[in-house]
């Protein structure tokens, strides 16, 4: 099944067939993909649907200028950086962005618990939903994690991995063939069996898992969404979102590339150390011996400390 409804697909093609005027600042990088639906996952997309401001909105908001000006490209970025590192975050709040995201409903409960964005999702009390449900790629099947309790562990192969991908499927079809015998309604409203009445919508779906596809508008700001990506586009998240926060990702580099260059320099790829653990740098600056009982830390900071520390290539 395509990612995207007839519908759908003629509403993108309209909007991407149109052209409007505007004095607005626009960035070609972002027009280039705008209403395109980015596939994630087995069924997903994500979509800029709309945007306000730029690079330069942010400069002109830690300003409070009219304009360009006679600026150098190098003094934004400087500027830039100087708002990321000290996080000075309110000019990067004047932009904003509007996204249209099809994902798996495990994921959309994960993803509502950042309580800073407007959101709208599709109403299954109101329309049908799809037969559309997640099922995992095999690499992404592993057992629970013995150390980290909302993590995973070893891979599963062969039978095993079989035994889970056709019991999910199994569950996931059982699932949607009582949903629909519940509604008693094809994608018209019309009844399949005119002598039977269906269950209403919106008790109908109970009964659906959690592996079943929603969509929803998100329109948060820069800010804001900075944030998000810096926890769900962490190699430490659940994949199924960070694969949505990646995609995200993206899209924020062709929009403001200077934001994206400061926010991969500060927060993505930079480390926030405690005080403590910065003691324990400067005494091994020092040439001082220091171990985990004589640093101040306990047994999980020393070992986050100490694979900080230490080189990604021997």
């Amino acid at each position: 099944m395509s990612r995207l409804t007839a519908e759908q697909q003629q509403e993108i093609a309209a909007q991407q067939g149109a052209a409007h005027e505007t004095r607005r600042a626009t960035v070609p990088a972002l027009e280039a993909i705008l209403y395109k639906a980015l596939p994630v996952l087995d069924h997903g997309f994500v979509r800029v649907v709309d945007y306000m401001g730029d690079d330069a909105a942010i400069v002109q908001a830690a300003r409070v200028s009219y304009g360009r000006g006679t600026r150098k490209v190098s003094e934004d970025q400087g500027l830039i950086n100087y708002l990321m590192r000290h996080r000075h975050t309110t000019p990067f709040e004047m932009c904003e962005i509007k996204y249209h995201v099809k994902l798996p409903i495990f994921v959309a409960r994960q993803w509502i618990r950042h309580r800073t964005a407007n959101v709208n999702e599709y109403s299954a009390r109101y329309s049908i939903l799809d037969k559309e449900f997640y099922i995992p790629d095999p690499e992404h099947l592993a057992v629970q994690a013995t150390t980290n309790r909302q993590g995973r562990g070893a891979l599963l192969d062969g039978e095993a991995a079989q035994r889970v991908l056709d019991l999910l499927r199994r569950d996931a079809e059982s699932a949607y063939a009582g949903y629909s015998e519940l509604l008693n309604e094809d994608r018209s409203g019309a009844p399949i069996d005119p002598e039977r009445p269906g269950l209403a919508r919106e008790l109908a779906r109970i009964n659906l898992p959690l592996n079943f596809y929603t969509q929803w508008y998100w329109k948060t700001d820069l800010h804001n969404l900075m944030h998000f990506l810096s926890l769900r586009a962490d190699p430490h998240a659940q994949y199924e979102i960070r694969a949505y926060a990646e995609v995200m990702l993206g899209t924020l580099a062709r929009w403001v590339p200077m934001a994206h260059a400061a926010f991969l320099e500060y927060r993505m790829n930079a480390a926030s150390i405690s005080a403590t653990g910065l003691t324990v740098i400067r005494r091994l600056i020092q040439g001082e011996p220091v171990d985990q009982p004589s640093s101040g830390l306990s047994p999980r900071e020393w070992r986050e400390l100490m694979a900080l520390l230490r080189p990604s290539h021997p």
